[in-house]
């Protein structure tokens, strides 16, 4: 037995931050997928810029019928630590009030808002989340559990 550390124990898992206005729909069921494609191997973090006071509940639907379960999730704002923390953040529509870091990736996805969309409008906005959460995880070099998802 030897005292060398694992270097892939040693390498920091890569970070990511999900921003949109109310941190109520699309960061969520973004936040949700990576956990849940990503496992351990990718730190996750969802905020807004002006939180609301509960998740969209048609966004808690239908995360649900993939199998991810949001309803423990609070919308919560930004912090710099959280900032600090991360390698890419993914905005969703928050335009200026989205914060910017120096040195920090950024990538903008537009979506539609779930907020006033029927059930099947927020499956859409659910299912082009997830081909985009498999391929950021695909450039990030983190390998998507498909074992996770039912």
């Amino acid at each position: 037995m030897t005292n060398a550390t694992d270097p892939v124990e040693e390498a920091r898992s890569p970070g990511v931050l999900f921003l949109c206005i109310h941190n109520a729909g699309r960061s969520q069921m973004a936040a949700g997928w990576t956990r849940t494609l990503g496992g351990p191997a990718v730190r996750v973090y969802s905020a807004g810029s002006e939180p609301a006071s509960a998740l969209n509940a048609r966004a808690v639907e239908v995360m649900r019928e993939a199998g991810i379960e949001l309803g423990t999730e609070r919308p919560k704002r930004w912090t710099e630590e959280m900032l600090e923390a991360v390698d890419v953040v993914v905005t969703m529509g928050c335009g200026d009030s989205c914060p910017f870091v120096p040195g920090v990736r950024y990538v903008d996805w537009e979506l539609d808002d779930p907020a006033g969309l029927d059930l099947d409008g927020v499956r859409r906005v659910r299912d082009e989340i997830e081909a985009r959460v498999r391929a950021l995880l695909t450039e990030l070099g983190v390998p998507a559990d498909t074992q996770r998802v039912s």
